[in-house]
């Protein structure tokens, strides 16, 4: 009887120590569950919408590169919140997919914060390769969402699942990335109240003109120290290079790209024909074109016309003042 007893008691103590043990199981898995669940809550809610309702503001560049500067320091946070969690050993796999997740979005961040103030500068090329890049960097956004829906929330799940813990609001995201959309530049240009140039490998050509006015006017034509005037002949000595300055001023309410300055030669030679493309005006400012005439085929010591145009731009309703000619002797 003695013996039964005691191996009654060792029973009890040992189905006591296995209940304990699994007890706290599943508590450190609930409270990883919990951890987490608030850390990706509040990566989405906070820094991811408010990071997408921020693009659309159209702030100052500085000021907006300062304040996506604000949500990388929020996602830098919440990554090392991530990582001071402590992680149970069912949980490691689904851990490591979850700070993967974390550092993209963060790095994300980062550079699109460095990468604003080119994106809505006045250059177009590099503002177009900026805004490119920045689209692109929202592919990391992308990436994190997929990793935390396809492994952080169904190994999580798996982990509780195989530990008999139910009831738990399981971690998911809500997608940091809100639309699909924001994988394309045109897109990002958009939100930053531009449009990339006909030469973005994103923007059509077709697409409607901006709403506003639009289009360019003549100001002043010169070659070398000579300012040309439409009523009176311009003797322009043809020694050294000669380069044809046009100056233009962006008249509209939009910025214009790959604006188009031509110039057109006629005379007792063959016709001649030379143009040049300005990436980007800004609207209300002045632009500025310098174009090289070719001195061999120039025709020297005899009156030519010449006729310089600032070609017509998309939504451009006034042109009379695009274009003038000019009467001109390139002298020996």
């Amino acid at each position: 009887m003695a013996a039964g007893l005691g191996l009654v008691v060792l029973l009890l103590l040992v189905f006591a120590v296995n209940s304990a043990c699994s007890t706290a199981r599943k508590n450190s898995l609930k409270d990883y569950n919990r951890e987490v669940v608030a850390i990706v809550d509040e990566s989405d809610s906070q820094v991811g919408r408010g990071f997408f309702e921020l693009l659309g503001q159209q702030d100052a560049p500085d000021d907006l590169a300062s304040a996506i500067s604000s949500f990388k320091e929020s996602a830098e946070i919440q990554l090392g919140q991530a990582e001071k969690v402590d992680v149970p050993d069912d949980m490691t796999p689904a851990h490591r997919s979850l700070l993967i997740a974390l550092e993209l979005r963060r790095d994300g961040l980062e550079y699109i914060a460095g990468r604003i103030p080119t994106a809505v500068g006045d250059e177009g090329d590099a503002a177009d390769e900026a805004i490119t890049e920045i689209a692109g960097q929202m592919q990391a956004f992308l990436a994190s969402d997929v990793l935390i829906a396809s492994r952080v929330t169904p190994l999580v799940k798996q982990a509780l699942d195989d530990a008999e813990v139910g009831g738990q609001e399981i971690v998911a995201t809500r997608r940091f990335l809100p639309d699909l959309a924001f994988l394309e530049p045109a897109t990002i240009a958009t939100k930053f109240g531009t449009q990339l140039s006909e030469g973005g490998s994103n923007r059509n050509p077709k697409d409607p003109p901006a709403p506003g006015t639009h289009g360019h006017g003549l100001t002043s034509v010169t070659i070398g120290d000579v300012t040309l005037s439409p009523d009176a002949a311009g003797r322009v000595p043809s020694a050294g290079n000669l380069t044809v300055n046009v100056k233009f001023a962006n008249q509209g309410q939009n910025d214009e790209f790959d604006v188009k300055v031509v110039i057109r030669i006629n005379g007792p030679g063959e016709p001649l024909r030379v143009e040049k493309t300005v990436d980007q005006t800004s609207a209300g400012s002045p632009g500025e074109a310098n174009i090289d005439l070719p001195k061999s085929k120039l025709t020297i010591g005899e009156a030519l016309q010449m006729v310089v145009e600032v070609a017509k731009v998309p939504g451009e309703q006034k042109t009379d003042n695009n274009k003038q000619t000019y009467s001109l002797l390139f002298e020996k």
